[in-house]
């Protein structure tokens, strides 16, 4: 399976990134099927940290990995009260989870306007995940422990204009 990272740098050896910012599944390394949501990414981060450069970051993974019962996997198909919790926990960061991946929806800036808005009883859940489908929802699936980055192989970096 092939997987993408977007940033300002080449990513050769990938890191569980725990920072200040609290992102929707926690602190790891993302990334996505999606190469269009990877260039858009590195695009946001380029502009944001104002670098002169910015990568498309392409690994392999052997899929077998994801129906390996020694891996705990947390997977969301679609958004669901349990995963705009999740997102929502871990975005206010109070979630520390044991989980070596997370699979599923991206929750981008505009979606956690709609999130507040849940989060303050302005909108109702069926009203929350209405206004999630008028938006693509791409995916993505994130690293949690070193064991599960250990599978996860660089191929190379675009450089992109």
């Amino acid at each position: 399976m092939k997987l993408y990272h977007g940033s300002t740098e080449t990513v050769n050896t990938p890191k569980i990134i725990v920072s200040d910012k609290f992102l929707d599944f926690g602190f790891g390394f993302y990334t996505t099927t999606s190469e269009e949501q990877a260039l858009r990414w590195a695009n946001i981060k380029k502009k944001r940290t104002k670098s002169q450069h910015s990568y498309l970051n392409i690994y392999e993974i052997d899929e077998a990995i994801f129906s390996d019962d020694s891996f705990s996997i947390l997977r969301f198909t679609e958004p669901t009260r349990e995963w705009l919790e999740f997102v929502i926990a871990n975005r206010r960061g109070h979630i520390t989870h044991s989980h070596d991946f997370v699979i599923g929806p991206v929750a981008n800036d505009m979606l956690y306007r709609t999130f507040t808005l849940y989060e303050s009883g302005v909108l109702t859940l069926q009203e929350t995940f209405n206004r999630l489908k008028v938006h693509e929802l791409f995916d993505q699936l994130s690293f949690h422990s070193e064991r599960a980055l250990e599978n996860l192989k660089f191929t190379e970096a675009q450089a992109l204009k």
